[in-house]
Parts: structure tokens; C-alpha cells; sequence
């Protein structure tokens, strides 16, 4: 009886996986075909980022990592889906609570984010990390990075900071060189540089949506009593680093400023922060 019970177990099993195996890989052709629909874009590769089951019984969630090519660039994409092997949705709903359930589908920080070169207050060593991807321009993230900064700041042994530039370009044109200025600056060794940024009242020298870089530098060297030019704003290793620290945020599905971390997970309520510490 023990051999014929551990066998129908293990056929359950296997046939739980093979059907696993199809959902992913009808979820995949799905997404391919959509995609393909653009004759424009020339599809690479499309693969499982993540998958996780759903609290409703047979529902999963898929985020769709894509490469692909349009008019000769190369373009990366996510997208997040939702099947239950018979049909595919872009959005679910709890219908007890109206809860997204793509609130759910948020990638887990790796270890490479708590880059000890992005650390900005803290203890890098701490057991408590907290990642924050940010624009200089937010009017939100203005008062909330400080805040942040600060509390860090009081509980810097048990606390680890780190900062990753997130300019939101459409919305705020004028990021873009401040946040260059602010790499420049801290090569140069300029401490404090993120919160002295965000203190600084830049509407009395500029609109976010400034797009003349000139202006904005002239702003950060009268505020700051520096003289930076716009070659320093514009050398490739400056604009290197800020291009990785987008990507790095569009890898964990980022699209708003500011977005928090803690420990690996992005916290909705931006709050959690608070009740880490001494």
C-alpha cells in the first residue's frame, strides 16, 4: 500500500509540473505573438523574469522580461500577465478588498543594490537596508528624501541608505543635468551632496521643466559656490552612471518617484522606515 500511495503522489506531482510547464510556455508564446504584432519591433527573446502563485486557486503571475529591436536600437521591456492556462489578463482585481494583484508581482532586490558606492548614510554592514530611487525635482520626493536622510542618520549603526538616481525626464527636464551636477560633485568630494540637493530651493533659479542645461548649472554653482561647466555635466562616464542607475531601477519594475526598499522589498506606504532603528 506504502509503494501505491508514494507512486499516485509522485504522478500527482509530476503531472502538477508538466501543466506548470504548459501554462508558462503558452504564457510565453502568448506574449511573443503579441508582441510580434508591431512590425516595427524585432523580437529577440522573451522569458520568465518571475512567476508567482496567485492567492486565487490556479492563477499565476508572470512578469515577461522582452528584448527586442526597433528602427536599430535595442530595447528591453517588461511586461506583467496573469493566466490561469485558459486565459491571459493584464490585471486582476481581488473582489473582497479591489486590491490590484499586480501589487503582488514587485521583483526582490539582489544583493548588487546595496552597492557600497551608493550608500549615503548608514552602516553599510547593518542589518537594516533600505534602497531609495529618487528625482531631485519630485516636489514629494523633496521633502520626503530628507526625511529619510535624516533618520538614517540617527540610527546610523543599524541603518544602511542607499541612493539611486531616478529622473523623471518627461515631467522634469531640468533633473536630468541637476542630477549630473550632483555625480560631478561628489567625485570632486562634496559630502552630503543628496541632501544638500534636496534642501535647496531651486524654483527661485529654475522651472523643473528647464531643458536649457545652462541654466540649471549656473543655479547648482551660485547655490553651491562652485564653478561647474557643462563638459562636466556631460562627460560619458557621468552620464554612464546615471543611465545605470535607471536601468537598475526599471529592473525592479520602478515607474514613480520616489520608490523605497526595505530590506529587498518595495514598501506602497513609504512608511516602514520609521520603525527601523536603534
Amino acid at each position: 500500500m506504502k509503494l501505491i500511495k508514494l507512486f499516485t503522489v509522485s504522478s500527482l506531482l509530476l503531472t502538477s509540473l508538466f501543466a506548470n510547464d504548459a501554462i508558462d510556455n503558452s504564457v510565453l508564446k502568448f506574449e511573443k505573438k503579441r508582441f510580434s504584432q508591431n512590425k516595427r519591433i524585432e523580437i529577440k527573446d522573451v522569458k520568465i523574469n518571475m512567476k508567482k502563485a496567485m492567492p486565487q486557486k490556479g492563477w499565476y503571475g508572470y512578469i515577461i522580461d522582452l528584448e527586442a529591436s526597433m528602427a536599430g536600437n535595442d530595447i528591453t521591456a517588461k511586461d506583467i500577465v496573469f493566466s490561469n492556462g485558459e486565459v491571459i489578463a493584464p490585471e486582476l482585481f481581488d473582489m473582497k478588498t479591489g486590491m490590484p494583484l499586480k501589487d503582488l508581482m514587485k521583483p526582490k532586490l539582489s544583493d548588487n543594490y546595496y552597492d557600497k558606492t551608493k550608500l549615503i548614510a548608514g552602516n553599510h554592514n547593518a542589518k537594516n537596508k533600505i534602497v531609495i530611487f529618487s528625482d531631485p525635482l519630485c516636489p514629494f520626493c523633496m521633502d520626503y528624501v530628507p526625511d529619510v536622510i535624516s533618520h538614517v542618520q540617527r540610527n546610523k549603526d543599524s541603518l544602511a541608505l542607499y541612493y539611486y538616481h531616478f529622473p523623471l525626464v518627461r515631467i522634469h527636464p531640468a533633473a536630468v543635468p541637476l542630477t549630473a551636477l550632483m555625480n560631478a560633485a561628489k567625485e570632486k568630494g562634496m559630502k552630503d551632496i543628496e541632501l544638500k540637493v534636496y534642501r535647496a530651493d531651486w524654483d527661485k533659479y529654475f522651472d523643473s521643466k528647464e531643458k536649457n542645461s545652462q541654466k540649471i548649472i549656473d543655479a547648482f554653482n551660485k547655490e553651491f559656490k562652485t564653478s561647474y561647466t557643462i563638459v562636466d555635466v556631460t562627460k560619458k562616464h557621468i552620464q554612464d552612471e546615471i543611465s545605470k542607475d535607471m536601468r537598475m531601477g526599471e529592473e525592479m519594475m520602478v515607474q514613480g518617484t520616489p520608490t523605497i526598499f526595505i530590506n529587498g522589498e518595495q514598501d506602497k506606504s513609504k512608511l516602514k522606515y520609521e520603525t527601523l532603528g536603534n
